[in-house]
């Protein structure tokens, strides 16, 4: 059985070359990704039996998404099939001081219009030991924010371990909706991920003297942010990302993890972003690969960091990067030099 359970939605994604503008040429590069996904894609490219729980349709492009998936090595027996259509998103990758653009088209996709009763979260948690969800799933739609507590639930009661990147999204729900529901679903979550601009979205708290528009982190800040969000929710850790954004092509990059005691803030990493979707994922993927491992707190935010920041050099959703190559990073290499 999966030692890692995600459950989420796994969209096509539709994004010009290179980084042309939407419709700029008429080609468009299509490949699969999403939250969930992409964390199931590291953690199998980290050697982790891993399955991703999902609903798509039998049709070929529901298909596509599930060998998309099994081409990495992530189990996807679990996958529910039905439903009409696999979720949609269009990405427009920035450049310099053009930012990217997402358009969402995905309602009415088989995960949206799922019901609690596809699944079967007590036989899909035998044997796991960790499940990981994030912040957009939820937001597709009250039901499968239930679908969402059911298996937070049964993920309890079997003992495993719960992880959820907050991951706010404007365009799928609403401050106010958001807070009410992650407000619930975060009793059941031990390990949070948060960025600079989630935790003040969702939940109200920020850090102060920050300013994410002008590149400006205070990361001082952020430990009352991480105290706050687990004293309020009883997390055993919670991890900050800290991204300065001084472009879209460059980005310094680090994350802070925070285990009730000490405040880890991992090296920083200036970033030439060839492909940012996916970071925070990543991100996500290496913190649970390096807790599942028995890293402690310095050592598992500096694999995930690391991790991180070599997605942001490869196209696409998903991080396609060995154990090694991201030891190698986190180790002080990151010359970039040949390797022969």
């Amino acid at each position: 059985m999966a030692k890692v359970i995600t459950f989420g939605e796994i969209m096509l994604r539709l994004a010009p070359e290179g980084y042309y503008r939407f419709f700029q040429n008429d080609r468009m590069q299509a490949t699969f990704g999403g939250g969930e996904a992409n964390v199931a894609v590291s953690l199998a490219n980290y050697g982790v039996d891993t399955a991703f729980v999902t609903k798509l349709p039998e049709h070929a492009v529901g298909q596509a998404a599930v060998n998309s998936l099994r081409q990495y090595g992530v189990d996807t027996s679990m996958i529910v099939r039905g439903g009409e259509r696999v979720g949609i998103y269009f990405l427009e990758k920035g450049a310099s001081q053009r930012g990217s653009v997402c358009i969402y088209d995905r309602a009415h996709s088989a995960v949206q219009t799922a019901a609690p009763s596809d699944f079967d979260w007590k036989s899909i948690f035998q044997g796991a030991k960790w499940f990981h969800f994030t912040g957009i799933t939820p937001a597709l739609g009250k039901n499968v924010t239930e679908i969402c507590r059911e298996a937070c639930k049964e993920a309890r009661a079997q003992g495993v371990k719960i992880s959820c990147d907050l991951n706010y999204r404007g365009k799928l729900w609403s401050r106010e909706e958001a807070r009410t529901a992650m407000t619930e679903l975060c009793q059941y979550v031990d390990v949070c991920i948060s960025n600079e601009e989630d935790a003040k979205d969702v939940f109200g708290i920020e850090a102060e003297h920050t300013d994410i528009y002008g590149g400006k982190l205070n990361k001082e800040g952020y430990k009352s942010v991480a105290k706050q969000l687990a004293d309020r929710f009883g997390f055993e850790k919670v991890a900050i990302t800290l991204r300065t954004s001084i472009s879209a092509s460059d980005n310094d990059w680090a994350a802070m993890l925070y285990d009730g005691e000490h405040y880890c803030f991992s090296r920083e990493y200036h970033l030439h972003i060839t492909d940012r979707v996916g970071g925070g994922d990543s991100f996500g993927g290496g913190l649970i690969y390096g807790l599942l491992n028995g890293k402690n707190t310095q050592e598992a935010v500096e694999f995930a960091v690391a991790a991180s920041a070599l997605k942001h050099s490869i196209e696409g959703d998903y991080n396609l990067v060995s154990v090694s190559e991201v030891e190698k990073l986190a180790g002080g290499d990151g010359s970039g030099r040949v390797q022969r």
